[in-house]
């Protein structure tokens, strides 16, 4: 069986019948998006999606920070720039 994501859903018929009051319904969560039972996609609030997207950029950025604090560096002395 597969896990689904969310705490509620809506089947794809549903959602077709009325878009603005599934989203009115979710208060903000993401609400997966059943077809035939089974999950086909989320419905995320734009919020959360920036949210997530914002996360996703700062977990590439520690690893860009780990990455270059592991590079060897050159002892420079101010006079010399």
């Amino acid at each position: 069986m597969q896990r689904i994501h969310a705490r509620s859903t809506v089947s794809i018929s549903d959602l077709k019948k009325n878009p603005s009051g599934v989203i009115s319904q979710s208060k903000g969560e993401p609400v997966a998006i059943l077809n035939h039972n089974r999950p086909t996609a989320y419905l995320v609030p734009a919020a959360t999606f920036e949210a997530i997207l914002e996360h996703l950029d700062d977990v590439d950025l520690a690893q860009l920070v780990r990455e270059r604090q592991a590079e060897v560096s050159i002892g420079v002395a101010l006079d010399d720039l």
